[in-house]
């Protein structure tokens, strides 16, 4: 005896091997068929396994799911272009994985983030120092609250264990609070009241060098990174930041912190591609008022330096121990000291 039909929304009843709208025999589809995408009642959209579609077609089971692949691009000026270029290279981890594909930044591309540096510099120079350090302050909060996808990509990207990815990011996050606490101190430390012979005040004051160009450490990614970047903006200057070509993770991630903070556009710019191409550009560059060149090889750093001379850049190399408790060093070298003279009495 043949089985029954289903009912359908209509009430009447499909006579059996005929489709329920029209009647017509249904046709052989080597097996039990599935039910329509959707029908006549608004009953949800199913696939042969049984699993619930969404509109458009995806099916909602994880295992169907296609990932949102990020499009990893540079920093400049607050906003995330891709390179002017068009190039990009593969960024992989210690066992030759590649992890993503990122952004190589041109010599066109650096000179456009020394135009977003340079007009930030008024700003955030002129910012009250007390100001500048409530948004550095802002900036590791974020920090703190993906502490998790920077270990991830430490893991992957250096090749250290999680225990110590942990370990660098929570120092990395200590760090840049440590520098959040010192634009309002700094000119207590560096600046004097000096004693001369006649009738004048005499006071040294600490000033912003201006738009400087670092080059970021290897490793350890995010603490050597903040380690170079934190004291140039504390004290008032902006940055032009080559992230290191092997372990460029960190810098994406960091500039997506900045990009959702009270961090004003162009005061970090963050470039992604080879320091070797990009570190000329910005040495020679005759509106950048000092380098740092800590990520340079130690090979480059004496043709660099020369470069530097043709605007008589600030030049500054250390070859810091990350670990180790950080001092004054770093920002008291991007600082000019400023002499003021006033009579006394007028």
């Amino acid at each position: 005896m043949p089985d029954r039909a289903h009912p359908v929304a209509t009430g009447k009843t499909a006579k059996s091997g005929q489709t329920a709208k029209t009647g017509r025999p249904a046709k052989d589809r080597g097996g039990d068929a599935p039910a329509r995408a959707v029908n006549s009642s608004g009953r949800a959209k199913t696939r042969a396994s049984g699993a619930p579609v969404r509109a458009g077609g995806a099916a909602t089971s994880d295992s169907a799911r296609v990932d949102v692949r990020k499009t990893y691009k540079l920093f400049i000026g607050g906003a995330f272009p891709r390179s002017e270029s068009g190039r990009s290279y593969p960024a992989a981890g210690p066992d030759g994985a590649v992890l993503a594909h990122v952004a190589m930044a041109s010599r066109k591309d650096a000179r456009d983030a020394v135009v977003a540096a340079r007009k930030a510099v008024a700003g955030w120079a002129g910012a009250a120092a007390y100001n500048r350090g409530q948004v550095l302050y802002r900036v590791a909060e974020l920090l703190q609250g993906r502490a998790a996808q920077f270990t991830a990509e430490s893991v992957a990207n250096e090749g250290v264990s999680r225990t110590e990815a942990e370990l660098a990011v929570a120092e990395a996050i200590d760090r840049w609070v440590w520098y959040a606490g010192w634009p309002d101190k700094v000119a207590q430390v560096t600046g004097a009241a000096n004693p001369v012979a006649g009738p004048y005040f005499n006071f040294s004051v600490p000033e912003p060098t201006g738009v400087v160009a670092v080059l970021a450490p290897a490793a350890p990614g995010l603490l050597g990174l903040v380690s170079v970047l934190a004291p140039v903006i504390a004290t008032g200057n902006t940055a032009v930041v080559v992230a290191s070509e092997y372990v460029p993770l960190p810098a994406i991630t960091l500039a997506e912190v900045l990009a959702t903070s009270d961090v004003p556009p162009g005061v970090v710019n963050i470039l992604t591609g080879r320091t070797a191409e990009l570190a000329p550009v910005l040495a020679a560059h005759m509106d950048v008022n000092a380098i740092d060149l800590t990520g340079a090889a130690t090979a480059d750093r004496a043709g660099l330096a020369r470069m530097a001379a043709g605007n008589v850049k600030r030049v500054f190399t250390s070859d810091d121990d990350w670990a180790a408790p950080p001092g004054p060093e770093r920002m008291l070298a991007f600082l000019e000291i400023k002499t003021v003279w006033h009579p006394i009495g007028i």
